[in-house]
């Protein structure tokens, strides 16, 4: 629309038909669908809100972000919509404010936002109207352009942009760093307990020997103890080895698997708590799953620790839904449980190490997990919410594409 065009508007509109009116209201119209197709094709989310902070305007991609329908979000409060944005602070200072934000609904991503102060020009007719109302034309007065008098905030524009790969690509760089670090830690505990353990271990072949000179009365109740003895330290040791094993990094020795297998005899493992639990395992796996190249003995622990959280989580007489699916390019492995769930600000540390909302938890079981599923190239996601329990999707890749051969005179679609 070129500039000027309201006002020449404003000033014919006393000399003008209805015929001419009804034109010029359907080029009004064409350009407003012109903008909203323009918006629309934007990937940065735009919300337009009045004076009073009600939404006017939102394009697709700010609906998509925030889970809103356009028609249902039109003429209400922005801050009742998008829950937890303090609106009125952000719009106090009457200037630019930039800020970052995480949404976990309708999926966790991170935001960045900054909100500016919509301003236009108030505008009066010299002697274009009349005092009354009518059209100057109308009273036989001269009509005139209306004239600025001044700025005059009459709204705000929020302009979304999508964060979230550049900030994970920078919590991954934070959690590698305290993987390595916590990993460093393991190693010097491990060490410093392996010491005192082998030191028991021969001082208890060394009670072996001397037991073996006794006679029978005193012999059964020394060797009844050393055998308790010498199977509390080898159960110390495998738990140091495991322990080790599941927090250092090590290279998936990869083989074709089946990934279903792998799901029954973790599931399996878990029956006799399953079952001392009244807990319902319902089982949903696609019998066409292709074979992923995978470590089976790491998969199977990623899974054992998925389980194992969801069945704590429901206690008793809870529901486990374990479902496969398959995409293009993806395997598809969703663990929905009916636990109590986790609140926003428990979900957004999960990830941390030692962080547990478990009395004896130690925190480390997701964090090994997620470590597994990304040396398999795949990726792990979690949905929650307070009381209404917990699904996590684990995404793991068949298809490895590099690239892609076209045909000869192939271009690129616009």
């Amino acid at each position: 629309m070129k500039a000027g065009f309201l006002e020449k508007l404003i000033e014919r509109l006393g000399r003008m038909g209805p015929e001419e009116v009804q034109n010029y209201f359907l080029r009004l119209a064409q350009e407003k669908g012109f903008l909203e197709t323009v918006f629309n094709a934007i990937q940065e989310g735009i919300i337009v809100t009045d004076s009073n902070g009600r939404i006017t305007y939102l394009n697709d991609a700010a609906c998509g972000l925030f889970g809103l329908e356009a028609a249902d979000a039109i003429g209400k409060q922005l801050g009742e919509r998008i829950r937890g944005l303090d609106w009125e602070s952000l719009t106090k200072s009457r200037g630019p404010v930039s800020h970052d934000i995480e949404i976990f609904y309708p999926q966790n991503r991170f935001i960045n936002f900054y909100v500016v102060p919509l301003m236009i020009e108030r505008r009066e007719a010299v002697a274009g109207v009349a005092d009354s109302g009518r059209p100057a034309a109308a009273s036989g007065e001269r009509a005139a352009s209306p004239t600025a008098t001044g700025a005059e905030e009459v709204g705000h524009v929020m302009i979304l942009r999508d964060i979230t790969q550049s900030r994970r690509t920078a919590q991954q760089a934070i959690e590698s760093e305290r993987l390595n670090a916590l990993t460093l830690l393991a190693a010097g505990v491990a060490h410093e307990i392996g010491n005192p353990l082998n030191s028991l271990h021969i001082h208890l072949q060394l009670m072996q020997r001397t037991v073996q000179k006794l006679h029978d009365g005193a012999k059964g109740e020394l060797q009844q103890s050393i055998d308790v003895a010498r199977s509390e330290v080898d159960r110390l040791d495998s738990i140091v080895t495991q322990f080790l094993r599941a927090i250092r990094p090590s290279r998936p020795q990869l083989r074709p698997e089946n990934l279903n297998t792998i799901i029954e005899e973790a599931v399996r493992f878990f029956a006799p708590e399953i079952q001392d639990r009244d807990i319902v395992v319902e089982q949903e796996l696609r019998s066409d799953l292709p074979l992923l190249q995978l470590d089976r003995d790491q998969m199977k622990q990623a899974f054992y620790n998925v389980i194992k959280n969801s069945v704590e989580a429901m206690k008793r007489h809870g529901t486990l839904r374990i479902r496969t699916d398959v995409d293009d390019t993806h395997v598809v492995i969703r663990f929905a449980d009916t636990g109590g769930g986790m609140s926003a600000e428990n979900l957004s540390r999960v990830f941390e190490p030692y962080f547990t909302t478990k009395p004896s938890g130690t925190g480390l079981g997701l964090l090994i997990v997620r470590r597994i599923v990304r040396e398999h190239g795949g990726e792990l996601s979690i949905e929650s919410g307070q009381d209404k329990g917990l699904t996590l999707t684990i995404r793991l890749p068949y298809i490895e594409k590099r690239i892609r051969m076209l045909e000869a005179g192939e271009t690129k679609s616009p």
